[in-house]
């Protein structure tokens, strides 16, 4: 019995062995860290999803006011012969960007004259820009609303609103934080202003802008619901309001659970071209 014990425990450590072996000739260590990366990332999502599956089913909670994860994707299913959906989808869409992208058109070219042409300007206008930047968004919808009616407008200006301090403010930090012998550096080796705001501010300013970017997209899709809930008859924000007036709950998770999947699908195409545009940074990795 010992004997056998011993053999067993020899042939699997050599199936270990041959396993690792092969792992590293297909994948290499690289690929196995990277592996291992994404399997910490990912695992409490999953057993989040698998948790919520099965609450509802073996009677957890309630299925009426949480229901599965399949029953919320059948449901997603049925709704995409309407044809409504895709039309939801694309007007929330256009909202978001819209008002995102203004913002950002706004934010940086201010931000970066605050943070670096006019810094004694934005010394005295910085209270002024925290006192606004600190106003709830909510309350200022009836304000957008008695300027700008209860049409489209409105909804692009309430997401303008929230995405460009963030974004403002990130850019003004970004400038200032830079440090003036690279600057001094670059002028004494004869660059241009043109190459000195291209390689020097705004690659220096850089990793603050994309914060802010980032921190202002995610607030434009939580303001978006809100402003899809005023005066709309198509968005998901207005799809969230009449299944919920209409008791109609797996609709409703749908649209939720579009909206996290468009916010997560945007902030991950800013990391990717902010590594991108940032490729010169040593990238941490986390062990």
């Amino acid at each position: 019995m010992e004997t056998t014990g011993v053999k067993q425990a020899v042939i699997y450590g050599q199936e270990r062995r041959l396993y690792s072996i092969i792992a590293n000739n297909i994948i290499g260590k690289k690929g196995r860290q990277k592996l291992f990366y994404y399997y910490r990332k990912s695992i409490a999502v999953i057993l989040f999803l698998i948790l919520w599956e099965v609450a509802p089913k073996v009677g957890l909670v309630d299925s009426q006011f949480i229901p599965s994860i399949s029953k919320i994707f059948a449901t997603f299913q049925s709704m995409i012969p309407e044809g409504k959906l895709p039309i939801h989808i694309f007007l929330s869409l256009r909202r978001a960007l819209l008002g995102f992208g203004t913002a950002i058109l706004i934010a940086l070219p201010l931000g970066f004259m605050l943070g670096g042409w006019f810094k004694r300007f934005e010394e005295y206008l910085a209270p002024l820009l925290g006192v606004l930047s600190k106003i709830n968004p909510f309350s200022m919808f009836p304000i957008f609303i008695l300027f700008f009616g209860i049409g489209e407008l409105t909804k692009v200006v309430i997401i303008l609103w929230v995405c460009i301090w963030p974004i403002l403010f990130g850019t003004i930090n970004g400038v200032k934080n830079i440090d003036p012998l690279l600057i001094k550096a670059a002028f004494a080796m004869g660059t241009s202003k043109v190459g000195l705001f291209r390689k020097v501010v705004l690659m220096g300013a850089a990793a603050n802008i994309f914060a802010g970017i980032k921190q202002g997209a995610g607030s434009s899709f939580f303001m978006l619901i809100a402003a899809e809930m005023i005066g709309s008859t198509a968005g998901l924000g207005f799809l969230v309001l009449n299944s919920q007036i209409n008791y109609q709950i797996p609709r409703l998770y749908v649209a939720v659970v579009i909206i996290a999947i468009l916010g997560l699908l945007i902030n991950f195409l800013l990391e990717r071209l902010e590594k991108k545009v940032l490729h010169w940074r040593e990238e941490s990795i986390v062990k």
